[in-house]
């Protein structure tokens, strides 16, 4: 990436030998570090650090977790950065050298790195960066002969400067904010680039119009630390109307297990402009009723409520920062975050 003209973090160049090369790399980065088991996901296999004196114990952790759930152990290292924004460009590529970008989503509300809201486009993002961050993600797909669907994940520093984070060579889960803004059919358009057509358009034919926000609905109780809620689903009625779409598998009657993501739904709506766009949002998570488990539709009401999520002056950290233990938003505390962003 760095060959390629992207903007890398410091950090190692391949895996990590031991902790003795990794003090000496961290002295010369500086703290916070962060550790990344090389192919972890689903913020799995991560972990900052902040004392010198904690990183033997957050490698070897790190190695353990990658040997559990990764494809392999090696980790490496990388500057850690505070207060960012996480910002991914959604990029499609054909067998016959196309690539185009579809515009920027925000993913910057996470809970312990798991997404919980998306939007397209990001309101920390002028028109000036998001050329430049289009123009990034599509050298970063050509310097590796990338094809089908993917995204070109970045994070935005508090002074606006970016870096690059990392290629999620998939379709992801927050895809239909940038369906809904670009106005294509992402899954339609990756199947036929798999079965080796070409792109039916090209960048000059994509537009990007308006703002979509998307709610992952999880089965989770944020009044229990988050735990994972299980059982039988006993009414579930998403919401509908114009602008309002759903993405589920579940029905009344639906059994949630233990074993699997606790995603239940996704909520998606669009509008003019951001503002228009949350007004659709409270109006559709009021309309959602699902009963028999517990789930984050109360937290998600509460967020977008919220005097820093409305602002945008939301950062990487916000809701582990501020949630309560019952799950609740810290609300003077944000209304105090707030306003020293301004």
């Amino acid at each position: 990436m760095a060959a390629a003209g992207l903007p890398v973090l410091a950090g190692s160049d391949g895996p990590l030998v031991d902790v003795v090369e990794a003090r000496s790399l961290a002295d010369d980065i500086g703290f916070p570090v962060i550790l990344k088991a090389a192919t972890g996901g689903g913020g799995r296999g991560i972990s900052v650090v902040r004392d010198p004196d904690e990183l033997g114990a957050a490698l070897h952790e790190v190695q353990r977790a990658a040997r559990r759930t990764c494809l392999t152990e090696d980790v490496f290292m990388e500057r850690f950065v505070e207060g960012a924004r996480h910002v991914e460009v959604q990029i499609i590529a054909d067998g016959f050298g196309n690539v185009v970008q579809l515009g920027e989503r925000d993913c910057t509300i996470q809970r312990r790195r798991q997404k919980l809201v998306e939007e397209s486009p990001s309101p920390a993002v002028d028109p000036a960066l998001r050329e430049r961050l289009g123009a990034l993600a599509v050298a970063a797909a050509r310097a590796v002969g990338y094809t089908c669907a993917g995204t070109v994940e970045f994070l935005l520093h508090p002074d606006d400067s970016v870096s690059f984070c990392e290629i999620n060579p998939r379709i992801q889960v927050e895809h239909p904010v940038t369906e809904q803004v670009a106005g294509v059919d992402l899954m339609t358009t990756m199947i036929r680039v798999a079965m080796g057509e070409p792109l039916p358009w090209d960048q000059r034919d994509i537009e990007l119009v308006g703002h979509a926000i998307e709610c992952r609905i999880n089965a989770e109780d944020p009044s229990r630390g988050w735990a994972v809620s299980t059982g039988r689903v006993t009414r579930f009625h998403p919401p509908a109307g114009p602008h309002v779409r759903v993405d589920t598998h579940v029905h009344a009657g639906y059994e949630v297990g233990p074993h699997y993501d606790s995603l239940l739904a996704k909520v998606i709506v669009s509008g003019a402009d951001r503002d228009e766009a949350l007004q659709r949002m409270r109006r559709a998570l009021r309309e959602f009723r699902c009963e028999g488990i517990a789930t984050t539709l109360d937290f998600h009401r509460e967020l977008l409520d919220n005097p820093t999520f409305r602002t945008a002056r939301h950062r990487v950290d916000f809701v582990d920062l501020h949630c309560n233990p019952d799950g609740r938003l810290d609300a003077e505390v944000a209304r105090t975050v707030a306003m020293r962003a301004r």
